[in-house]
């Protein structure tokens, strides 16, 4: 399992920063374009608020989080927004555990997480269930984001080129806002997509 779970597991003892109780403004722009088809996955979905959006359009979704919490509590919302999308415990370094593969793969804040060792891991877990052709979509704090406040690792565009050099090519990495509730304008951020070669 991903080392410090328990960080994530305590802040679902509250409302971490990143539960906004919306989907992130940046995902719910895919639903224009033709850059996501289904299924999808969503890594890292918290309390499933990107992953029910995608489902109420009409996408066929599983997400998943390490953290039991967060699954009940975006289990209970799909539930009562009568949206059929699954949620799994699940982990982002093995990924090959759900045992199928997704057109496209989803990441608000998960990627920014890892240290250098799991970072490469991670890109392998997601190169064993993005089909070929398929993308994959991130989102994550930039190297522009002020680190006064702690948060995690600020990434910078080389670390994604660099991490998705073999087996991906990159089609685009645009700067993004990332919405918190502790941000009052939001974070700076990378939004990257993506594909599986």
């Amino acid at each position: 399992m991903l080392g410090g779970m328990g960080r994530f597991d305590d802040a679902y003892q509250g409302k971490p920063p990143w539960d906004i109780d919306r989907p992130q403004p940046r995902f719910v722009e895919l639903l224009a374009g033709n850059i996501v088809r289904s299924p999808i996955v969503d890594i890292g979905c918290g309390t499933g608020e990107n992953a029910i959006a995608f489902a109420a359009a009409g996408h066929e979704v599983v997400g998943i989080d390490l953290v039991p919490r967060a699954i009940e509590l975006a289990r209970a919302k799909a539930a009562a927004r009568g949206v059929d999308v699954r949620f799994e415990v699940g982990d982002a370094l093995d990924l090959g555990a759900l045992g199928r593969t997704f057109a496209t793969a989803l990441d608000s804040g998960v990627f920014h997480v890892f240290d250098d060792p799991e970072r490469v891991r991670y890109v392998e877990s997601l190169g064993r269930i993005v089909e070929p052709g398929g993308r994959y979509v991130m989102m994550v704090f930039s190297d522009l984001e002020p680190t006064d406040w702690g948060g995690p690792r600020r990434i910078k565009r080389e670390e994604i080129e660099q991490s998705f050099a073999d087996g991906w090519t990159v089609e685009s990495i645009e700067p993004a806002v990332f919405d918190t509730n502790i941000h009052p304008h939001g974070g700076k951020a990378h939004f990257a997509v993506l594909r599986r070669l």
